[in-house]
């Protein structure tokens, strides 16, 4: 497990690209039947990854966390972005399919990942946060996520948002998490940005052709930075940064969040105009 510390926007005004990269973009989440996992200071979100191949994935239970298991004090989001696969929580067994999301809360002692098929393996991207009390475990498949589309063609974010883990959704302590499909032709996403000082974000690409990339745009609104990210990429946006990103070509992205607010609505917009 890497461990990742907070910065404060002073401090990442003077980031070059390499130390913009190493404190924020996280580059590697899947090896073939591992687990593996960021920790952020940012209201200590954990991010991962598993990617079971030939054989079941146990979660772990990390030195780091001084518990007695990985979900004694956290909760715990999961969305394949793969082939079929299977969760197993405590005996009981869930089958995910591409872009299905599974929820585990506070107390599951046993949690394991296996892929149907080896040669189209499941990939699994893994939220935690910290959790002061015990919600039950829920699967809900992308369809029963209520599909919205939003968005035009001439500005270029024609786009499909899919919502799991919210107030109006599956209930969690403080994960709040859902993806964003792109229609062919759209690039943007998240555009006008915004920022939410109560609650860090983490935002995971994927279906981004290899030769292809996305600027990743963060940074407070008057002092803006970007990230050149690959496909199954993940970045970590701090509470004062925006989050919004243009590909060279459409793609898809779960955003997941947590901290202080579990509102989805709260966000302080930033008019274009007003991007430095």
């Amino acid at each position: 497990m890497q461990t990742r510390y907070t910065n404060s926007p002073a401090e990442v005004r003077s980031f070059d690209t390499e130390a913009l990269r190493e404190n924020f973009l996280i580059e590697n989440l899947f090896t073939a039947d591992q687990i593996q996992f960021v920790y952020s200071h940012y209201d200590r979100v954990m991010i991962g990854g598993v990617l079971p191949v030939s054989q079941t994935v146990s979660l772990p239970t990390f030195n780091e966390l001084k518990s007695d298991f990985f979900l004694e004090r956290r909760e715990l989001g999961i969305i394949n972005v793969g082939g079929a696969g299977t969760i197993e929580v405590d005996g009981n067994y869930h089958n995910l399919q591409k872009m299905d999301c599974l929820y585990v809360g506070k107390g599951g002692q046993k949690v394991a990942f296996r892929s149907e098929n080896a040669g189209d393996p499941a990939r699994f991207f893994l939220l935690s946060a910290p959790a002061h009390q015990t919600h039950p475990v829920r699967l809900m498949t992308s369809a029963e996520a209520s599909p919205v589309d939003m968005g035009e063609t001439k500005t270029a974010n024609q786009r499909t948002i899919y919502k799991y883990i919210h107030q109006e959704g599956i209930k969690s302590c403080q994960l709040v998490m859902g993806l964003t499909v792109l229609k062919p032709g759209s690039v943007w996403n998240t555009m006008p940005a915004h920022t939410h000082d109560r609650r860090m974000e983490a935002y995971f690409y994927f279906d981004l052709p290899e030769e292809h990339r996305v600027f990743h745009f963060m940074g407070q609104p008057n002092q803006t930075r970007h990230l050149l990210v690959a496909n199954h990429q993940a970045v970590i946006s701090p509470p004062w940064s925006i989050h919004s990103g243009s590909g060279t070509t459409n793609y898809s992205f779960i955003w997941g969040m947590a901290g202080e607010n579990y509102t989805f609505t709260d966000m302080d917009f930033v008019a274009i105009k007003d991007l430095r």
